[in-house]
């Protein structure tokens, strides 16, 4: 049959190859792989090597992640620890920032050396006072979010010393200046006061210790404070008394009294009758952000800053009933007494003021809605004509730490008499007695 190609395949006769043939094959053919050029020979070597190295490697085999327990992680051992021990009571400054006599800061910084012996070249403390705002110039700039002051420096060696395995004690003390804010975190800003110590060896290793205080100011309840409002073109006049000062938790009263609710007409009287009353506890906080000397330019120069303000409600109540009208007198006038508070887990704020902008104020609302009615002569009852007002008032309030019994450090002291003398008073001549014994004489004689 003839092949697609054209071409009819040759008929060869097919011999079966014998042993002795397959025998001198394979001799042939190990001969010719040992006379293969060296070089096709390094190919397969080559290629047999990495394969090999493949299989050693310590990353093809899966490992093992370690856990905390196979690898724990030891921190460096500091050669000496550092811990202040504070001494004085809470700080409170008791009076407002004008008249604080401020409070005492008192305490031990207590060096222990971790080893037999060590050597400090320099040990200082610093008390700071640390103002952030939550809306800076530029947020991701540490200058312009906080402002630093420093108080107080102590130096607790003049040159370097030794000092061995055991307690080592530091007394400090200071007299915080009453005209200072006290401690304050709110949603604007954040009034801060530190102690800040670090001591250096001689082989530059710092230890540090760092203890955030807790400055508090309480002002002394006073008298009630009266306040009054007019609500022109109506004859209409309120008068409010609120104590001089709130606590964060509890309430307090508020008397509240209208007066000329009451007016004459031709044919009987013209009178007021509240419909509706409220009452709002509203805290305002104000920051003014300054910017660094980098960025200073994006407010128009040094020295300016840009103010924030933001007011959050921390109390309201209706007060539907309680009012004593007095239709009789002349005038007329209604009073009411209710008791307004801050509403428990509002997280309030005592009040502050800081020179670098940063302030909380309180502020009471009350407002009243009033409408007009008309009575005429010989009626009982008065027939409504239609207009209503809003009587709407604000009054500022002090909310301040409860002082209990505290008193201020100057009136804790015992009184001091500079007048007195050091010692007795001596005689200028004194000469022994030579003569004859003197008599005895009663005591009843010598009176």
């Amino acid at each position: 049959m003839p092949s697609i190609l054209g071409f009819r395949p040759s008929k060869r006769p097919t011999r079966t190859p014998s042993v002795e043939d397959t025998s001198k094959a394979e001799e042939i053919k190990a001969t010719r792989l040992e006379n293969r050029s060296p070089a096709v020979m390094e190919i397969f070597n080559h290629g047999k090597d990495k394969r090999h190295s493949l299989d050693i490697r310590p990353s093809a085999a899966p490992t093992k992640r370690k856990g905390p327990k196979d690898s724990p992680q030891l921190a460096p051992v500091k050669p000496a620890s550092l811990e202040i021990d504070m001494e004085s009571p809470p700080i409170v400054f008791y009076g407002p920032p004008g008249q604080s006599t401020g409070a005492l800061l008192s305490g031990q910084l207590v060096l222990t050396p971790n080893e037999p012996e060590i050597s400090i070249k320099t040990f200082e403390m610093v008390l700071q006072a640390k103002v952030t705002t939550k809306h800076p110039v530029k947020s991701d700039c540490a200058d312009c979010t906080t402002k630093t002051t420093e108080l107080f420096r102590w130096k607790f060696l003049s040159e370097p010393a030794h000092f061995a395995r055991k307690k080592h004690n530091f007394p400090f003390s200071y007299l915080l200046p009453g005209h200072i804010p006290a401690t304050s975190h709110g949603f604007m800003g954040v009034v801060d006061y530190l102690l800040s110590a670090e001591a250096i060896t001689n082989y530059s290793e710092p230890i540090n210790v760092t203890r955030y205080l807790k400055v508090q100011r309480a002002l002394m309840p006073g008298i009630e404070r009266n306040s009054t409002r007019i609500f022109p073109p109506t004859n209409l006049v309120a008068t409010v008394a609120i104590p001089s000062v709130v606590y964060p938790i509890g309430d307090f009263p508020v008397q509240l009294r209208v007066a000329g609710v009451v007016a004459k007409s031709k044919d009987g009287q013209v009178r007021w009758r509240i419909r509706r009353m409220n009452w709002r506890i509203d805290e305002t906080s104000k920051m003014i952000s300054e910017a660094c000397k980098k960025h200073a330019a994006k407010i128009g120069g040094e020295g300016k800053g840009v103010f924030h303000e933001d007011t959050i409600e921390l109390g309201r109540d209706d007060v539907k009933e309680g009012w004593k009208t007095d239709y009789d007198t002349e005038g007329g006038n209604i009073e009411v007494e209710f008791q307004a508070g801050i509403r428990p887990g509002s997280n309030p704020l005592c009040d502050v003021e800081s020179p670098t902008g940063y302030g909380v104020h309180h502020t009471l609302a009350i407002e009243i809605i009033v409408a007009e009615e008309h009575l005429l002569k010989n009626y009982k009852h008065a027939v409504p004509t239609g207009s209503a007002r809003v009587l709407r008032m604000h009054f500022k309030l002090i909310v301040t730490e409860r002082a209990g019994l505290g008193i201020s450090w100057d009136e804790e002291q015992p009184p001091m008499y500079e007048d007195v003398p050091g010692s007795p008073p001596t005689y200028a001549k004194m000469t022994d007695y030579v003569g004859d014994p003197l008599p005895d004489e009663p005591l009843d004689t010598m009176r």
